[in-house]
């Protein structure tokens, strides 16, 4: 087994608090420092018994890489800071507040000649791996469905920020399911959506519908929503959050010319005999296998330290992956502040959804 890899996490957040722990509960790394300038919180970790440091200046020196963990707009000052001390990174995503910065880190990342990834960790759980299998398994691709509704509790817009354009779920969790999505059926490359805020009467949206077109000629749809009560969620499906109760119930159906998929339970539905698939013939049912659970954080970061040492791996999110999760993000958002289908390409760089 190689030496664990000398990292810190630069951010001391609620997502930043989680890298810390996965990575100081991981053998492959060696947690050097977490990087916060907030003196409470650094006291914090402190007695949590997490190594905590003001800034990057004091940073142990055998430190090899990083985790970006700092609020969105902060990413492209901070990662340009951690690679010009050498660091390889992973970027909390999204990766950058606007296509422009998102640019501009990958740059710097290419200038430095060092390796960047995007923290969409939900790649690095084994049924992700197992669907993108299952996936080639159905033809080509028709159409995906996806419904996402978790009704967040009111004490969640107490805190003003909150409230403030940008921080609907369109900018908050749209960029898991469109990376998600990217990863297993295709790029998307337009998107037209209609956005609501009829339910909470805020000055963001509650709920949104979105209809995408992919590069491969499927076509998808989504509807997310913070305000409707629902089992149906990545979150619920999987119960990979402890703080969202679970359901088991799947969120996602891709459909295929040669059958159909539903996700994560990997049920999958197929020919049943031979001859032509259509609608007078019953398709067969196949149970998904089931799969250990896993930490996808620590998955995420433990497959980075084998990057560092001279590996490589087609799970992880690169850069320029997030900076397209980042667009059609954006995309969205836009598409629903004007009414008009927004194309890959024609994002404006400064756009940051608000």
């Amino acid at each position: 087994m190689t030496a664990p890899l000398p990292l810190c996490i630069i951010g001391a957040g609620l997502v930043g608090l989680r890298h810390a722990e996965v990575a100081a509960a991981s053998p492959r790394i060696d947690l050097t420092a977490v990087v916060e300038p907030d003196p409470a919180r650094r006291a914090a970790l402190r007695d949590s018994g997490l190594p905590s440091v003001a800034d990057l200046s004091q940073v142990p020196g055998h430190t090899r890489a990083a985790v970006v963990a700092t609020p969105t707009p902060a990413h492209l000052e901070t990662a340009r800071a951690a690679l010009a001390l050498g660091w390889p990174l992973i970027v909390e995503k999204p990766l950058a507040d606007t296509l422009d910065n998102a640019r501009a880190l990958i740059a710097a990342a290419d200038a430095a000649g060092l390796p960047l990834f995007t923290g969409h960790h939900r790649r690095c759980h084994p049924f992700v791996a197992a669907a993108r299998e299952a996936l080639g398994r159905i033809g080509a691709p028709v159409a995906v469905q996806g419904l996402w509704s978790l009704r967040k509790h009111d004490a969640y817009y107490e805190v003003p920020w909150r409230t403030r354009p940008g921080a609907g779920p369109l900018m908050t969790n749209l960029s898991h399911e469109i990376d998600l999505l990217g990863h297993l059926f295709g790029r998307v490359a337009e998107v037209s959506a209609l956005s609501s805020n009829a339910r909470r009467g805020l000055a963001i949206e509650d709920t949104a519908a979105m209809a995408l077109r992919f590069d491969n000629g499927a076509l998808g749809s989504i509807l997310m929503s913070d305000a409707g009560a629902s089992p149906w969620s990545f979150e619920a499906a999987t119960g990979e959050n402890p703080t969202i109760a679970a359901s088991g119930e799947d969120y996602l159906r891709f459909t295929g010319t040669e059958g159909a998929l539903a996700f994560p339970s990997l049920t999958a539905w197929g020919r049943s005999g031979p001859g032509e698939i259509e609608w007078s013939k019953p398709l067969a049912r196949s149970a998904g296998a089931a799969f250990a659970r896993i930490d996808p954080l620590r998955a995420q970061v433990e497959r980075f330290a084998a990057v560092v040492a001279g590996g490589e791996d087609d799970t992880l999110c690169t850069g320029p992956e997030g900076r397209d999760a980042l667009e059609m993000t954006l995309a969205t958002a836009l598409s629903a502040a004007t009414g008009t289908r927004i194309a890959r390409g024609t994002v404006p760089g400064d756009y940051d959804g608000t």
